[in-house]
Order: C-alpha cells, then sequence, then structure tokens
C-alpha cells in the first residue's frame, strides 16, 4: 500500500528538476589528441569553440605555453611579495602603524585620521589621489596585519565625510569587502556592501568579485550566485576573475555540467580567453558527479590550446579519478605527471589511495600509502581517514581499528573526517553507545561537527529505521545553526525513505525545490533507491530517461538502484536484462553493480544467478565487500547448504571481515529450520556479548526456533527479554506465536496474544486470523471457528465488516 501511496505522490514531483534552459553546444571539438596513456572510452566532445580566435595548432609544431596577464591584481607592485608600505605617504605610515599598535584605542580614531585630512588639504586633484592612495594602503596594511576592526573603523571614518564620494574608489571598496570577508564576518560584508550600492557609490566589477569571493569563501554560495546575477543585471559586466570565481561556486553546489558549459560559453561570447586556472577548475568541477570523462576533455583541450598542465591540474584530475573509482586511469595520470618532471606530493597520493580504496582495492591502496612513506612523503589525516573509510564499507572493522591506532602512534591528530568515519562505522554495526562515544570525544579532541558529521548521524539511523530519531538528529541539526544544503536533503531523503516513510521523504525533496537547492546526482539516486524500496521500476525507468536526457549523467549507483526496483518489484525477467548488459560490457561492469547483482539474485531466491554474479566478481579480482558476503550467507541459509555457508564464513575470517548483525540473523534463520535450532539462541548470545544490539530479526527468529519446535516456554521467555531490553514485538512476534499456539490446538492461548496485541498497540492483519480459523477446519472444529468469528468484534473492535465476511468466506472453502 505504502509502495502505491508513494507512486501517487511521485507523479506530482517527477520531473525533478525545474525547468532550465536549453544544454549548451558543445565547447571542446573532437580531437584525437592522446594524451593519458589508457583514456576512458571515447565521448561526445563537451566543449567546442572554447577560444574566441583559436586555430588548430600545427601538429608538427611545438606548443608554446601562453602567458597571459592576470586581470586587475597583475596591476599590483607588491603582489607575490611581503606587503609593504612603500606608496604610503610619511603621515600615512606613522598613522598605519599607530593604528597596528595593540595599545591604540580606536575611540581616537578621528583625532588620528583628521591629521592626515589637514595636511593635504586642498581641492586639487592631485591631493584627492594623493588622500585615496594613503587611505587605501592604510586599509590594505590593516587587514594585512589582521586588524579588521579597525579597517572598517577607518573606512566608515572616511564615508562618513561629505567628500567620501571622491575619496572613496572602487579598489577601497573591494580591498574593505575582502578584509571581512577573509575574517569570516561576510555578513557584515554584505550589509555594507548593499548600503554602498544603495548610497550611489563607485560599486564596479572588482567590489563585486570581492563579494563573490566573500560568501564563496565563507560557503555562501546560493548568495554568491545571486550577487553575480545582480552585477549581470546592472550591466556591470564580469572579467575573467569573477568568472573564474562562479565557476568554482558551480562547482561547489554540484550544478549540471550543461551549466558549467553555458556559464563558459558566456565568457566566450564576452571575449575573455580561458586561462589555466578556468581550465583547472573546470576539471575540479567534474569531482560531485563522477565526470571522469568530461574531466578527461578538458584536460585534452587544455593541452591542445596551448596551456601545459601543473602539479594543480593533475591532482585535480587524480581527484575526479579517485572520486569516480577509476584507480587504472589514476595511475596512468601518476606516470604522465612524473614524467613531465612533477613529482607527486601528499595531495597527489592522497587522490591515489582515495580511488584503490573506493574500488574496494584496499591491498593496493596500502601499498601506495607504503611508497609514499619509502620516497619520504608522511602520511596526513587525510590519509589515515581515507583507508580507515575504506576498511569500514568493506566490512573490516579491525583493520579499520588499525588505521586508526597507526594514526594515533605516528601522533596524527585525527580531525572531524576522521570521527565521521568512526561514527559511521559504529553506527553501521548498530553498536549506537560507541557511535555516541565517538561523538562526545569529538568535543574534547577540541573539534566542531560539521554537516558531514549530522548527515552521518541521519544516515546512519535512517538506515537501521529510527525515523523519529532522524528527526531529531535534523532538529538538534538546525538549532546547531546548520542550514540544511544539498548533501543534507539527499541523506533526509534516502533516511525517510530507509524508514519506509515516504511522504516525508517527497516533503523533503519538495522543500529542497522551495530552497531553490538544484537536485543533482546523488538526488536522484537517493530518489531512485526511494523507488526501489518500493519496488516502483516502472517510476524509476522515468526518472533514469529524464536523467539520460540530459538532466543527469547516471553512474552506477543508478543502475544499482534499477536493479533493486526490479528485484523488488518482482520484475526479474527486466532484472535479467538489466544483468546481461553488465556482463556484456554495455554498462560498464563495475564492482559495485556485480555486487548488488548478487545482493538482488540472494534476495529475489535465484542461487544460480547470484553464483554467477559472485563468481565473476572474484574472477575479476574485485574484493567483494560485508554486504555481498552476507547476501551469500542469506541464500545458503535460506537453503540449508550449511556447508556452504560456513565456506563464505572462513573466507570471512580469512580475509579479516567483521560479521556484522545480517551475517548472523542470516545464521540463526538458518539454523531455526534445521534440527539443530538450539544454535539460533547461542548465536543471539554471542551477538550480545560481542556488544551488538539484536533488531527485531534477530528476535522473531529465534522465537520462531522455539515455537516451531513446541517449545513454547522458551519462546515466551525470550519475548520477555525482548519486551523489558530489546525493540517493540511486531506482527510477526505475535502471529508467530499465534500460529504456533493453534497448531498445537491451543485456542485460548492463541486468543489471548491476540487480545495482547491489540492492547499494546499492535494491530492485527489477516494473517493473525487466518491461523487461528484455518487450525480450526484443519481439526474439524467448523462450529468453534464459526463462533470465533461471530464473536471477534467483541476481541478487536475495530475490525470491519468486509473482514468478518472474508473469514467466513475462508471457512467455508476450507470446509468444502
Amino acid at each position: 500500500m505504502q509502495a502505491v501511496l508513494m507512486a501517487e505522490k511521485l507523479k506530482l514531483s517527477l520531473p525533478l528538476l525545474l525547468p532550465g534552459p536549453p544544454p549548451s553546444k558543445p565547447l571542446f571539438p573532437d580531437q584525437h589528441l592522446s594524451t593519458i596513456p589508457s583514456p576512458p572510452p571515447p565521448i561526445t566532445p563537451l566543449l567546442q569553440n572554447l577560444q574566441p580566435h583559436t586555430q588548430t595548432p600545427n601538429p608538427q609544431s611545438p606548443i608554446v605555453p601562453r602567458r597571459r596577464k592576470r586581470i586587475g591584481k597583475s596591476q599590483d607592485a607588491n603582489r607575490g611579495k611581503p606587503w609593504s608600505h612603500a606608496r604610503l605617504s610619511p603621515t600615512g605610515q606613522r598613522i598605519l602603524r599607530t593604528l597596528k599598535d595593540p595599545t591604540f584605542n580606536l575611540t581616537e580614531i578621528d583625532e588620528l585620521l583628521v591629521e592626515l585630512f589637514e595636511q593635504q588639504s586642498g581641492e586639487s586633484g592631485s591631493s584627492v589621489v594623493s588622500l585615496s592612495l594613503d587611505v587605501l594602503g592604510i586599509i590594505k596594511g590593516l587587514g594585512f596585519y589582521k586588524k579588521c576592526d579597525a579597517a572598517l573603523s577607518v573606512f566608515e571614518w572616511v564615508r562618513n565625510r561629505k567628500d567620501s564620494e571622491l575619496l572613496l574608489n572602487s579598489s577601497i571598496i573591494a580591498i574593505i569587502i575582502s578584509i571581512l570577508g577573509k575574517e569570516g564576518r561576510v555578513s557584515a560584508a554584505a550589509s555594507l556592501f548593499h548600503n554602498l550600492c544603495k548610497d550611489g557609490l563607485d560599486v564596479d566589477v572588482y567590489a563585486y568579485t570581492s563579494m563573490i569571493t566573500a560568501f564563496t569563501s565563507n560557503g555562501r554560495y546560493r548568495e554568491a550566485v545571486m550577487v553575480f546575477e545582480k552585477m549581470e543585471d546592472v550591466g556591470c559586466k564580469p572579467t575573467l576573475i569573477t568568472y573564474n570565481v562562479i565557476l568554482n561556486v558551480y562547482g561547489k553546489m554540484g550544478m549540471p555540467w550543461n551549466k558549467m558549459v553555458g556559464l563558459v560559453d558566456r565568457m566566450k561570447s564576452a571575449g575573455i580567453a580561458l586561462d589555466s586556472y578556468t581550465y583547472n577548475t573546470l576539471i575540479s568541477c567534474c569531482r560531485r558527479g563522477n565526470l571522469y570523462e568530461e574531466a578527461a576533455e578538458v584536460f585534452k583541450e587544455m593541452k591542445l590550446v596551448g596551456f601545459s598542465p601543473d602539479k594543480v591540474t593533475y591532482n585535480a584530475l587524480l581527484d575526479v579519478y579517485g572520486k569516480s573509482r577509476r584507480s587504472k586511469e589514476a595511475m596512468a595520470v601518476l606516470q604522465e605527471m612524473e614524467g613531465n618532471g612533477f613529482p607527486p606530493s601528499i595531495v597527489t597520493y592522497n587522490s591515489l589511495i582515495s580511488a584503490y580504496a573506493r574500488d574496494g582495492l584496499l591491498e593496493e591502496a596500502l601499498e601506495l600509502k607504503n611508497q609514499m612513506v619509502e620516497k619520504g612523503i608522511k602520511p596526513d589525516v587525510f590519509t589515515y581517514t581515507t583507508l580507515l573509510s575504506g576498511f569500514e564499507k568493506s566490512g573490516k572493522d579491525e583493520a579499520a581499528v588499525q588505521i586508526f591506532e597507526e594514526m594515533r602512534n605516528e601522533g596524527c591528530k585525527p580531525n572531524i573526517c576522521t570521527f565521521n568515519a568512526l561514527i559511521k562505522m559504529h553506527g553501521n554495526r548498530g553498536k549506537f553507545t560507541e557511535m555516541m562515544k565517538v561523538f562526545e570525544d569529538i568535543k574534547t579532541c577540541q573539534c566542531l561537527p560539521d554537516i558531514v558529521t549530522w548527515n552521518t548521524l541521519l544516515a546512519v539511523f535512517g538506515q537501521n529505521g529510527m525515523d523519529s530519531e532522524v528527526s531529531g538528529v535534523f532538529k538538534e541539526m538546525k538549532r546547531a545553526g546548520f542550514v540544511p544544503e544539498r548533501d543534507t536533503f539527499n541523506t533526509l531523503i534516502s533516511a525517510y525513505s530507509r524508514c519506509g516513510s515516504f511522504d516525508q521523504a517527497m516533503a523533503v525533496y519538495r522543500s529542497m525545490l522551495e530552497a531553490g537547492v538544484t537536485p543533482d546526482l546523488s538526488t536522484y539516486n537517493a530518489v531512485l533507491a526511494a523507488l526501489a524500496r518500493g519496488g516502483l521500476w516502472s517510476q524509476s525507468e522515468k526518472v533514469l530517461a529524464e536523467m539520460k536526457d540530459g538532466r543527469c549523467k547516471p553512474n552506477e549507483l543508478t543502475y544499482c538502484s534499477l536493479l533493486h526496483a526490479y528485484a523488488n518489484g518482482k520484475e526479474i525477467e527486466r532484472m535479467h536484462a538489466l544483468a546481461e548488459e553488465i556482463y556484456s560490457g554495455i554498462i560498464e561492469p563495475r564492482p559495485v553493480l556485480l555486487k548488488t547483482l548478487v545482493l538482488v539474485n540472494s534476495k529475489c531466491d535465484l542461487l544460480m544467478e547470484t553464483e554467477r554474479a559472485f563468481l565473476e566478481l572474484r574472477q575479476r579480482e574485485f574484493s567483494p565487500d560485508i554486504t555481498t558476503l552476507n547476501s551469500m550467507v542469506s541464500i545458503y541459509g535460506r537453503r540449508q547448504m550449511v556447508s556452504k555457508a560456513n565456506e563464505i564464513l572462513d573466507f570471512m575470517k580469512r580475509g579479516g571481515f567483521t560479521p556484522s548483525l545480517a551475517t548472523y540473523n542470516s545464521l540463526m534463520y538458518m539454523y531455526s529450520r534445521s534440527a539443530n535450532f538450539d544454535r539460533s539462541e547461542e548465536i543471539l548470545r554471542e551477538i550480545l556479548a560481542k556488544g551488538i544490539k539484536p533488531d527485531i530479526i534477530s528476535f522473531n527468529t529465534v522465537i520462531y526456533a522455539y515455537c516451531r519446535n513446541g517449545r513454547m516456554r522458551d519462546a515466551s521467555r525470550v519475548l520477555s527479554e525482548m519486551t523489558k531490553s530489546g525493540p517493540t514485538p511486531d506482527i510477526i512476534t505475535y502471529n508467530t506465536f499465534i500460529a504456533s499456539y493453534a497448531a498445537d490446538s491451543m485456542f485460548v492461548e492463541a486468543i489471548d496474544v491476540v487480545s495482547y496485541m491489540i492492547k499494546h498497540g499492535c494491530k492485527p492483519n489477516q494473517s493473525t486470523y487466518n491461523s487461528i480459523v484455518d487450525w480450526y477446519c484443519k481439526l474439524n472444529r467448523r462450529d468453534e471457528a464459526s463462533m470465533f468469528i461471530n464473536n471477534l468484534r467483541k476481541l478487536d473492535p475495530h475490525i470491519s465488516k468486509d473482514e468478518e465476511y472474508r473469514l467466513f468466506e475462508r471457512m467455508t472453502k476450507k470446509w468444502s
């Protein structure tokens, strides 16, 4: 029923993206220039006619790197040198020395600055220019010496003069906005900027660019874009620097690729040629959407038009490949980088380690860490945290803890990313006490929770079906002053859908659109995952079609969700068809796709298909993770293939995998259906001894094992323990007791359980009453069955007439 309701709601939600401009024309010409030893598959060129007057170079002539003068800052004589007061007048220098003196009281600033203006009195143009230069130099110097309050006081003092319009030129305005932005006082900068515009002062492109940069450096990206749009509306033409900053903002916001391409189109139309910083920014923008093919095209075009890649370029490209799980391409870039005289740095190695760790190639990631140590590069907090996250994701908790201990022994102080990885590790294992201890340790180590910390807590509680905790964490997050961003919205959509709260998931999506946040690849994947849980494969196909239509490039996680949608919707033929596309290479058989094939086939109880996917994963030398291995244990356990299940357990032990609650639940299920059913409770005790909190499935499985074998006292004992310290009994718990009592002709006890469950807020379902009626019929006690149905309203006042009629019909069919 929930799935149907969700489908109806999503009909109103699609398409996901608000109507936008048509896709820009390609920016890169179709060049066949080999730049990387093992390039990714060729794609349609993305950028075309990027330079206004670029000619294709002669392939036989060497490419000479371009040298271009940067707009704006290139005129600063002090650029690249320690700040100097050489351009200040002697009076200006003395005033600066006084203002930066810690003992100076800003209430005396009036007397100090009056002296400067009296000494250069007069209305001549040269006097005004001289005074402006002094004011600029003093404010700039105070900014250099981190005297933000003094700089602002000087600015405001000059602004309050009658001749302020003559003195406060665009350079001074840009500098004071920049100083406030660097000090994190972006709201003060925004208020000042607004008032200056309102007062009609000379606010030019450099002031606008400083305001955009201030918002950007403080993470207020949407406001940066608003200033950019206002700038264009008032006819102020952006410079190369402005465009570069906004490109960076688009990347941080996860804007669709066609939006970034459109921005580059506007640069070209304005006659602004791209520089190496633009290319590097474009490559960096490819990180969020796994746009490794687009990044490779930008890299090729950059070299084609005459720019030589630098260390920043190579590291940005490595980072894209790392986040896209393209370890082979990343190694090829490393080889080219070293061949061109750029020795790898800590940033380089961290990107490579990230690529291997994300791909599940943890041994290779560790080998890279050893290589960097041999080269004298000391691993940093990012190195260790990446490895820790990799081992956690693979289910190798012991190895993850060892990495954390090594990190501490080497004197490397954990940062908030490390704590976030530990929170995720304990939370994913259901160890909530340890998880919250890590959360408390954040404060002890003088760190502060960041947006990722809150998002991780939301995700952990969501995947454990704890919707009230999800809502509680979200409230605490807002109370702590964090504004929900795209990742938070995506996490909430995923968390609520995991809890079965589809209404809330879609409400979050609508709130996201209303907040002006543009959906990205993660949003699409979060919604697809929500659809998949409801088995809504038709809606999933529509979302995929929209993505392919240019909205957002699908990745392997997109197809994973589609596989789950087919599996949950019982569309086995469609699932097989998509699997064949993966095996044949039409869709690249990435490790996560093969792992998902193991999972969905196991879920559908397709043994041969499950084993095929697992064999394919192993033959391609991809490392399985704990979820994959649990799927194998699960299908073998359901089929009572004990020796096969033990083979997987041995593999887990040899590989250093830490069994999870799902592992133990599958083993309990296997034994609960066997002659060795007592083993189910033994495993439950092992879980508790390890500090893992059993869930409702754990207790229900043990209760079933005892009920199935007539051990009702033991089943009741486990139920009593469950109600005291475990999860709340659900409909499956009660129905297991009712069916067992009815099968043993203990109808009074069965009816007592029905009364108990109603009293404790658990509504009976059809299976509840079917068990009682069916066993009355099987035992030839038709009159008692009829009496039970006739008196059912006394037991359950909320039962419907239709349900009573259905039970009478069922009794009649069973008896006939």
